[in-house]
């Protein structure tokens, strides 16, 4: 890659193109558990599992998984909050041969049962608490063989004590259901390699994004891609390679954030991760004062409600290095009270999981600019673009569509090659956002060409929640925007409009709405309309609503 803007915003220690190491991530694993063994790699509510320990897991649960059936090239589906055997899970299923398809246990039974089947999933691990729900859906689905995990596998004595009954009834209760094991079970299997290998171009991963004009789409990530981005972020962190350090790994491993940002990065480097099964302000406040983490990685929401609690400021919190921020902006008021009340460095990412992960990131021990989201990061290549013909670079400081590439970018959508053709032009994957760059090489990002909402750092589609909304039989039009909100950075507003004669209440909307959607995606405020805005060929013009909706103030 030639001399870019950005480069000269790098700091002493970042390099600008690198040699990158042909090796697979499940291999970066193997080669930090023979260097640094010892070293705690997970930290389960006081629970410590070496990196050798670690390694010995994942090749236990790769050769059950073979001993059941697994097979090179098979989808086993992970749908886990941060436990440890999210990590086994990932690891084992790459050195089976098979790909890993990460899933959110939010999620409702329509959302899974689509993607389980688009990706052609036949094995599913999940937690005993949902087997109810994925024996009941597996029919519905090419899902042959289901996995339980329990809270209480890697907890240590004495807290593990407080589990037994809760253990017993779950296990007990479905034990004897056809293709269901318990996790630990399997667990008994060899702990010596299999010696299958990945190779570098081989499909690793298939997260899902979803989409604002139709379901949500498989995105193709290979080993390469996930190495590569890997080596980049590492790069990025010059000062923390192979540093022995604590993060709180507060982001969902099942989210690319969590998955690249915090699990693999800290892998590679033999960081210990502080697993945090559900993130919430007291529960990091608790695990950062009771082990000093250096690395806080969290989405702003987190750090909103960390600073809203006196107790945090009554912390001696020197300990923290830096905080990272990601999947929604960080407001300047934020950024403020993380300085005063630490004194640490605070970064902002930017990225997707079509890179990956990453495309730019505040520079490490370098200036911080308000409201940008950094300038990209080694061998990824960025244009801003015109917006109507997406051919011809902007001058700086002009809006236009952000595109970029590099070997982080996504191989194409699972089983949609228009939808691949559309998106990749060139070798340029076109994200859909509206950005600017200055003379730095910062990027701001200003709007989003999709409509997406991010509300408390979850990516929401409005298309999902006007769909359900559409179904419902008393609704003759319906429409959901992202509204400001100071606490979750937007929240989901849905317009509706209500069939002549038929009367409906906000309390109806929202327990149908529970139902049927994520939590998450659920409207937190709704208006009823006689009528929505369209255009001249009856298209709902959602950007009116939103602009309807800011000028209240």
């Amino acid at each position: 890659m030639k001399d870019r803007l950005w480069f000269k915003s790098y700091v002493k220690g970042v390099p600008t193109s690198i040699d990158f190491r042909e090796t697979t991530t499940p291999e970066f694993m193997e080669i930090t558990a023979e260097k640094f063994g010892k070293r705690i790699a997970l930290n389960f509510m006081g629970k410590m599992i070496s990196y050798k320990e670690l390694n010995e897991l994942c090749n236990r649960f790769a050769n059950a998984l073979i001993d059941i059936g697994v097979k090179k090239g098979d989808r086993v589906a992970l749908m886990l909050p941060n436990l440890p055997q999210m990590v086994i899970g990932y690891y084992g299923t790459w050195r089976a041969g098979a790909v890993p398809v990460p899933n959110n246990p939010l999620y409702t039974d329509r959302e899974l049962e689509y993607q389980f089947n688009d990706c052609g999933a036949e094995y599913l691990v999940t937690l005993d608490l949902l087997a109810p729900r994925m024996l009941a859906l597996r029919p519905k689905t090419k899902i042959k063989t289901i996995i339980t995990a329990h809270i209480n596998d890697y907890l240590p004595f004495p807290i593990k004590q407080l589990y037994p009954i809760l253990k017993k009834g779950m296990y007990c209760k479905y034990e004897k259901a056809p293709d269901y094991y318990q996790f630990l079970d399997l667990m008994k299997a060899s702990p010596k390699p299999t010696g299958i290998k990945n190779s570098l171009d081989d499909l690793a991963l298939i997260p899902y994004t979803g989409g604002t004009t139709g379901p949500s789409k498989g995105v193709m990530l290979t080993h390469r891609n996930i190495s590569c981005v890997t080596q980049m972020a590492q790069s990025w962190f010059f000062d923390f390679i192979e540093q022995e350090m604590m993060e709180l790994a507060t982001f969902p491993f099942f989210h690319m954030a969590g998955f690249n940002a915090v699990m693999t990065l800290a892998i590679i480097n033999g960081w210990t991760m502080i697993l945090v099964p559900r993130p919430e302000p007291q529960a990091c406040l608790d695990l950062m004062v009771k082990y000093k983490p250096e690395i806080i990685p969290a989405v702003p929401t987190i750090y909103v409600g960390l600073l809203d609690m006196p107790e945090f400021h009554k912390q001696d919190l020197s300990f923290v290095t830096g905080f990272f921020s990601g999947a929604a902006p960080l407001a300047l008021e934020t950024i403020n009270g993380l300085k005063e009340a630490t004194g640490a460095s605070i970064v902002e990412a930017y990225g997707m999981t079509e890179s990956s992960t990453f495309i730019s990131v505040t520079p490490w021990r370098g200036t911080l600019k308000p409201g940008s989201v950094g300038v990209p990061i080694p061998e990824c290549d960025v244009k801003i673009v015109d917006i109507e013909t997406g051919k011809k670079e902007v001058p700086l400081g002009e809006e236009g569509e952000l595109i970029f590439t590099g070997p982080h970018r996504l191989k194409g959508y699972y089983n949609r090659p228009e939808e691949t053709k559309n998106s990749i032009k060139d070798g340029w994957f076109y994200t859909g956002d509206i950005a600017k760059m200055d003379e730095d090489g910062y990027i701001y990002i200003v709007d989003r060409k999709k409509d997406m909402i991010i509300a408390g750092g979850y990516n929401i589609y409005p298309r999902d929640i006007d769909e359900v909304l559409f179904e419902h039989p008393k609704i003759v039009e319906a429409c959901a925007v992202g509204v400001p909100h100071g606490y979750r950075g937007e929240t989901v507003k849905a317009f509706v409009v209500v069939k002549e004669g038929e009367t409906l209440t906000e309390e109806e909307l929202d327990k149908y709405c529970r139902d049927k959607l994520a939590a998450y995606k659920v409207p937190k405020i709704y208006e009823f309309l006689d009528a929505l805005p369209k255009s001249a060929v009856g298209k709902i013009l959602r950007r009116e609503l939103r602009d309807m909706e800011l000028k209240k103030g």
